[in-house]
């Protein structure tokens, strides 16, 4: 018996000690981190609950204001233009219709066309900041304040700009004007907390809140494009409206929705008002400057064609006779990367970046020129409405394309003036050149940079691309150069 109690008992010795390593072991690695935490890099701050935004929207509502406009719209017109649209100018039909119909038709009665708006104070002497298309042509603008909604306020315009959709209009000087501090729109961050305020669909001060989801948008609206997208409900009537941070500042300008689209809005910086505001004020409009070239989007196949590094600056596709740019000696294929000292990474900060220069400054514009950088002094100009300033193009990925030498015969079909060159006058459907944006009636002046004068120069250098390689065209569309990258079939 004694043999069998001394083998339980090392058994369950052996037993214990086992486990008590195991237990140590445990321990041990514990404490020594051996489970695998993440890395410092890889922590993510705690989220707190959702903040509530009842304090912010009784500060700041009373600084809102519903705006109310009224148009007065009279039917009727030339019959030529009721069917037709209006006409900007003569043409030898115009005196066909004239006899036929007999010039303009009766005149519709006059009716009065509203709409809805909003704005918010910016200081004590009763301006308001809205948006350009909310008074654009408004013969009677009315300001209803929150605490004073049995009054109306008869509003004036003081300034427009249809470029940037700002506009600043005026009521006489109310007792307790309550302001907004406008705040600093490049220090927001996607994912940043906002509010919006305005009076959608007629609903006054209404209060939605959303994250800012992303910056810099460009969504067509102008050569100017900046815009703030937010998912806080922005919808007819909220226009003008301030978009606020969570200190109660103005980040933004709430100005248009995604057609189709739910919680996307879009807000114009509140810098870019910041900007504006004076000259407003003292002018009633903007001046901007204007060098003269028409730009477009380093693309992929653009870079490569052009040997650079990467996507960055402006392409120069045009350039305007006798502009600035022409004058400071800017050519079709430099490229734009720096403009007064401040970089150029995306096309369209140049445009922004010319217009906030004094008309007469004297700037140095940094290009690109067959790889090398170069510096031009260039004196800016104003722009005017027959001027533009930059004209973004859309220029698409990577033939299928059918060519004749451009004659005299075919620019008379074309309707085009006669210079040399190649004229394109077919586009295979899903081709490459169609994906590209090639079309009928394009004249191609040069192809990787050197000049195609006739059919033989073209197929020289045609012929000498590899399967596979990126062909850089320059071609001739409406009076406009434009450049085209296209890649090869392997």
């Amino acid at each position: 018996m004694s043999d069998i109690w001394k083998k339980r008992r090392y058994l369950w010795t052996l037993i214990g000690v086992s486990l008590l390593s195991l237990v140590a072991g445990l321990i041990i690695a514990a404490n020594l981190n051996w489970t695998h935490p993440l890395s410092a890099k890889t922590e993510i701050p705690a989220i707190g609950g959702v903040p509530s935004f009842a304090d912010l929207a009784q500060a700041v509502s009373p600084s809102v204001v519903n705006i109310s406009t009224t148009k007065r719209v009279r039917g009727g017109g030339r019959v030529f233009d009721y069917f037709m649209g209006p006409r900007d100018r003569r043409n030898p039909m115009d005196d066909f219709f004239d006899r036929f119909f007999g010039g303009d038709i009766p005149q519709q009665r006059e009716y009065k066309q509203k709409s809805l708006g909003s704005g918010f104070f910016i200081d004590g002497d009763g301006y308001i900041l809205t948006n350009n298309h909310v008074v654009e042509d408004a013969d009677e603008i009315k300001v209803i304040l929150k605490d004073h909604k049995e009054k109306e306020f008869d509003a004036k315009v003081i300034g427009r700009d249809s470029k940037t959709d700002l506009a600043l209009i005026k009521i006489k000087s109310w007792k307790g004007l309550q302001l907004i501090k406008l705040g600093n729109s490049d220090e927001l961050r996607v994912g940043d907390w906002v509010v919006a305020i305005g009076n959608p669909f007629g609903l006054d001060h209404t209060v939605t809140a959303g994250i800012v989801s992303a910056k810099g948008r460009v969504i067509g609206a102008g050569p100017y494009d900046n815009f703030i997208q937010t998912d806080a409900s922005i919808n007819p009537g909220n226009s003008g409206g301030p978009l606020i941070n969570l200190k109660g500042e103005v980040v933004g300008i709430n100005t248009a929705i995604f057609a189709g689209g739910q919680g996307i809005g879009f807000a114009i910086p509140i810098n870019t008002a910041k900007e504006l505001i004076s000259q407003l004020k003292e002018k009633g409009k903007v001046t901007r400057g204007w060098l003269g070239v028409m730009i477009q989007k380093v693309t992929p196949d653009l870079a490569k064609s052009f040997g650079l590094k990467d996507e960055a600056g402006a392409l120069v596709g045009d350039v305007t006779s006798a502009s600035p740019a022409d004058k400071a000696g800017i050519k079709p294929g430099d490229i734009i990367i720096e403009f007064d000292g401040k970089p150029i990474k995306e096309m369209n900060e140049l445009p922004r970046l010319v217009a906030a220069v004094p008309v007469g400054k004297v700037v140095e514009v940094k290009v690109l020129r067959e790889g090398k950088p170069q510096i031009f002094k260039i004196q800016v100009q104003e722009l005017d409405d027959k001027q533009l300033a930059s004209g973004p193009s859309q220029i698409k990925e990577s033939l299928g394309i059918s060519v004749r030498e451009f004659t005299p015969e075919l620019a008379r079909r074309f309707r085009m003036d006669y210079e040399p060159g190649v004229l394109i006058v077919q586009v295979q459907e899903g081709s490459p050149a169609e994906e590209a944006g090639i079309q009928e009636g394009d004249l191609i002046k040069e192809i990787n940079r050197k000049s195609v004068k006739d059919m033989k120069t073209y197929q020289g250098l045609m012929g000498s691309i590899k399967k596979g390689g990126n062909v850089l065209f320059r071609i001739k569309r409406g009076g406009m150069n434009l450049f085209v990258s296209l890649r090869l079939g392997e």
